[in-house]
């Protein structure tokens, strides 16, 4: 199986800056892509940001311009660094990967975190 811990979110104004980790643990052979999602209250979980293993992002146009997702292999670890937050970024952000584990090599499998809150006030 496969852990993922979250950290990195909290409060900021709005103009500010957070950046969000992500660690990936357990039996994994290969991650193919690391994602981050949101979901806001009364909102469908919706697509930040994913980055797949050739490095290939890609974008909400709501973040476009303001947020970069990045991963380090060797640590399995994904990042989300957000810059000119706004009221609307408010949620709880997901990690999320889709990885090829040991135990069922030819089956990719995909994963979440916990969640972490981020909120930006105005």
């Amino acid at each position: 199986q496969v852990q993922l811990v979250e950290s990195g979110g909290g409060l900021v104004q709005a103009g500010g800056s957070l950046r969000l980790s992500c660690v990936a643990s357990g039996s994994i052979v290969r991650i193919n892509v690391m994602a981050w999602y949101r979901q806001a209250p009364g909102k469908q979980r919706e697509l930040v940001a994913q980055v797949t293993t050739g490095d290939s992002t890609n974008y909400a146009d709501s973040v476009k311009g303001r947020f970069t997702i990045s991963r380090d292999n060797a640590k399995n670890t994904v990042y989300l660094q957000m810059n000119s937050l706004k009221p609307e970024d408010t949620a709880v952000y997901y990690c999320y990967v889709r990885v090829v584990i040991s135990t069922t090599p030819g089956l990719p499998r995909q994963y979440w975190g916990q969640g972490t809150q981020v909120t930006v006030s105005s």
